[in-house]
């Protein structure tokens, strides 16, 4: 899945996407408002992890402009601690979650993770599909009769994008965009051969070809 890093302190912002990274997502990362606002206008991210004291343009008038153009991308704002009057409006404005500063990491991660599950239509603790459970802090998959797949940091992705997606049919350009942050070379064909690679995994029968179209994961399975 990839998110989108909105916040102005250097040190906060890298470790936050090292962290982030690590966890199995792909990050962008913007230091200014402005520039926040732009991405989160012009790329279809699944989450947006958004500071609210921003320079350039406050977060608060980011998120705004994401609300009166119709974006519905999920938004955790972080604010100070002590600042309800800044978590307060930012759920006026269109927020889903917040979170105070100073904040562990794993809290963090959980949130996102929340998020996104329930943005899938998940409402669960763990990623399910198919028949399939994904163990989320090890990356591995869980098949229906129990054997323990473990995956790459690539394949661990295309796969949560597809069991968080599931019956839809997902076409390489989109999951390439969900799977990889903005340094990424677009026009590469590396998704067909990740989707090998999880085939060979969990099953031929798992991901299947849409000749034309793209890729669907089956929602149903043993």
């Amino acid at each position: 899945m990839r998110l989108l890093l909105v916040e102005d302190d250097e040190m906060l912002c890298a470790q936050l996407a090292a962290d982030l990274g690590r966890a199995g997502y792909a990050v962008d990362t913007a230091r200014d408002g402005v520039e926040g606002e732009f991405l989160g206008r012009e790329t279809a991210y699944d989450a947006v992890i958004l500071d609210l004291g921003l320079p350039g343009l406050p977060g608060l008038e980011v998120l705004g402009r994401w609300r009166g153009a119709g974006n519905p991308v999920p938004v955790i704002v972080l604010t100070a601690r002590d600042a309800w009057h800044e978590r307060v409006a930012g759920f006026k404005a269109g927020a889903d979650d917040y979170l105070g500063k100073p904040f562990h990491v794993e809290e963090l991660l959980a949130r996102v993770g929340a998020l996104l599950r329930r943005r899938g239509g998940q409402a669960g603790p763990v990623v399910a599909a198919g028949g399939i459970r994904l163990d989320e802090d090890r990356q591995e998959a869980i098949l229906p009769d129990g054997a323990v797949v473990p995956l790459t940091g690539t394949e661990f992705r295309l796969l949560r994008v597809f069991m968080l997606h599931p019956d839809r049919i997902l076409s390489k350009t989109r999951l390439t965009e969900h799977v990889y942050d903005q340094d990424f070379d677009r026009d590469s064909n590396v998704i067909e051969v990740y989707v090998r690679r999880l085939r060979d995994k969990i099953g031929q029968e798992r991901i299947l070809t849409r000749k034309g179209q793209g890729y669907v994961f089956p929602g149903a399975g043993g």
